[in-house]
C-alpha cells in the first residue's frame, strides 16, 4: 500500500533529520553526572548493592556456622560411639571374668566333693 503514501524522497529525508535532531535534543536534555538526582540514584543503587553483599556475607557465615555445627555434632557422635564400644568391651571382659570365677568355684566344689568322698571311703 505504498501508493497511498505520497511522500517523496525529500519528505522522507526531512522526517529522518527531524527524528535525529529530536534524539539529540533528548540526549542533551539528560542530566549530567554531577546532578543531585543522578547522584541520589547512584547512592541508592550503591546502598542496595551494599545491602545485598551484606546479606550474602551473612548467609555465607550462617552456612559456615551450620557446617561447623554439623562437624562438631558428627565428632561428638563419633566420640560417643567410641566410648560406648569401649564400655561394651569392659562389660564383656567383666562378664568373662565373672564366668571364669564361677566356673572355677564349681570346679573347686567338685574337687572338694571328690576329696570328701575319698576321705569317707578310707
Amino acid at each position: 500500500m505504498s501508493f497511498l503514501n505520497k511522500q517523496g524522497v525529500a519528505d522522507r529525508l526531512e522526517t529522518a533529520a527531524k527524528a535525529r535532531s529530536e534524539m539529540l535534543a533528548r540526549f542533551r536534555a539528560r542530566p549530567s553526572a554531577d546532578d543531585p538526582a543522578v547522584l541520589a540514584r547512584q547512592s541508592a543503587r550503591r546502598a542496595v548493592v551494599d545491602a545485598r553483599e551484606v546479606r550474602a556475607a551473612e548467609r555465607a557465615a550462617q552456612r559456615q556456622a551450620e557446617i561447623e555445627r554439623a562437624a562438631a555434632l558428627a565428632e561428638a557422635e563419633r566420640l560417643a560411639e567410641i566410648e560406648r564400644k569401649h564400655a561394651e568391651q569392659l562389660a564383656a571382659q567383666e562378664r568373662a571374668k565373672a564366668l571364669q570365677a564361677e566356673q572355677k568355684a564349681q570346679r573347686d566344689a567338685r574337687y572338694l566333693a571328690r576329696k570328701a568322698k575319698a576321705q569317707k571311703k578310707r
